[in-house]
């Protein structure tokens, strides 16, 4: 009975810190969304608020990562435990890089409005990669929820598109910047939040492989799409 006690205690433990890390993961996803649609409303109350929501986001990093120190310390996780364990730190720093991302296109965006340069350049372009990536991010969250390695397989495909669809936002900009100098300014705080956006993606990507790392105990960074999703999906 003690024995099954302390497991109890640890699983118990494993949870609360998987809970905190989907929590955080939540408030991240909202501080994405909530950046750009006040990119294209132009709500500087709105872009405000995501620069502050980043502290909180920090909260979460540090708090999760003194939470995993601590079953570490006490519990000498081993096998899967101990891969849990290492996937939720892992998972919690990209979070906390996403949420960066969230801020500095919340940054760029207020520099355009505040300058009253209100004509967005390749703004429907923009916004539609915002949308891959967010659901990159939200089935990356569900992955992680479910332990499901097929919807993991699937972010790492869509990263992909996210990657194309960046490079066709670059190729424009810079078409746009040639035909009319005055839009360089302009243009480039657009490409840097672009590139947020990418990078967004990657971040989600590395969650998935992490996924496939905890329950299969492979570690898929580095490796093909195609041989993610067959170790993924057997």
């Amino acid at each position: 009975m003690p024995q099954e006690h302390i497991y109890k205690q640890f699983d118990t433990e494993l949870e609360t810190v998987r809970s905190r890390v989907l929590q955080m993961g939540g408030l991240v996803e909202q501080q994405i969304v909530n950046a750009i649609e006040a990119m294209s409303s132009g709500d500087l109350e709105v872009m405000n608020k995501v620069i502050e929501e980043d502290r909180r986001v920090n909260s979460f990093d540090v708090m999760i990562d003194e939470m995993c120190q601590h079953i570490i310390a006490r519990r000498q996780p081993a096998a899967t435990d101990l891969r849990m364990v290492m996937t939720m730190i892992k998972t919690t720093t990209d979070l906390e890089r996403i949420g960066d991302e969230a801020e500095k296109i919340a940054r760029m965006s207020k520099m355009i409005y505040e300058t009253d340069r209100f004509h967005l350049p390749r703004f429907n372009e923009v916004r539609h990669m915002a949308e891959l990536a967010v659901d990159m991010l939200r089935r990356a969250l569900d992955a992680f929820a479910r332990l499901d390695m097929a919807t993991a397989a699937h972010v790492v495909r869509a990263d992909i598109t996210v990657d194309e669809e960046y490079r066709a936002i670059i190729r424009q900009l810079i078409t746009f910047m040639m035909e009319d100098p005055r839009t360089i300014t302009t243009s480039l705080e657009i490409l840097s939040i672009a590139k947020a956006l990418e990078r967004i993606g990657d971040h989600s990507k590395n969650m998935c492989e992490y996924i496939v790392y905890l329950v299969k105990g492979k570690d898929v960074r580095h490796t093909s799409v195609e041989e993610i999703e067959r170790e993924a999906l057997q």
